[in-house]
């Protein structure tokens, strides 16, 4: 008999590592016990006990909604003040560039003309861009017959004169049209013109970024 059992393999009787973790959960004494019995005034503390606790997370639960509310409605309320202060700021220059243009011009020009041209001088002004580029840019919408190419070339003068900062000779070329319809202008003039405003505008766009 004892030949037997020392025969035995006792590793197969040793607890494994699932084993004594589920023990050891059995013997951990619970933080609390759930109240089986009703009646028992232990039952009654250990309720109003839960629903003192529900109480409280029910009211955190309301502060943090009316706080996050406030919040994002003060963010909104920021957020509209930055966007307009912004607007504000972006449109001074281009509606100051279109009372100044109309000044200049509106004797000869249409008025949609020069708006034209002055909302789109204020929107590239600072693109990457060459001058030539830019110039041909504030016209080619209200020149749709003319080729980005052959527009380019009327440019030069007027891009030269913009990166050497030699003053073109507008009053000549306004000259010329004075006290004839804008209409009765053969396309070449209305481009010449078109292109001259357009290098009167960036200059007073420049001279309104200086000042402010």
């Amino acid at each position: 008999m004892i030949n037997k059992i020392n025969g035995l393999d006792t590793c197969q009787f040793l607890p494994s590592t699932v084993d004594l973790e589920l023990l050891e959960a059995l013997l951990l004494p619970e933080d609390a016990t759930y109240p089986w019995n009703l009646a028992d005034q232990e039952s009654e503390a250990y309720f109003n006990q839960l629903e003192q606790q529900f109480e409280c997370e029910d009211l955190l639960a309301e502060d943090l909604t009316g706080r996050s509310q406030d919040f994002y409605h003060n963010l909104d309320e920021i957020w509209s003040q930055v966007y307009h202060s912004k607007t504000d700021h972006d449109e001074q220059p281009s509606k100051s560039l279109k009372a100044s243009l109309d000044s200049a011009f509106a004797a000869s020009v249409p008025s949609s003309w020069l708006n034209a041209i002055a909302q789109k001088a204020s929107e590239i002004i600072n693109l990457e861009q060459s001058a030539s580029e830019k110039l041909v840019e504030c016209v080619q919408a209200l020149l749709p017959n003319w080729g980005t190419d052959d527009l380019l070339v009327l440019a030069r003068p007027f891009a030269y004169s913009m990166r050497s900062n030699q003053q073109q000779n507008l009053a000549s070329i306004i000259s010329n049209i004075e006290n004839r319809e804008w209409t009765g202008l053969s396309e070449i003039e209305q481009a010449k013109v078109s292109l001259a405003i357009a290098h009167y505008a960036f200059k007073e766009i420049s001279s309104l970024q200086e000042e402010s």
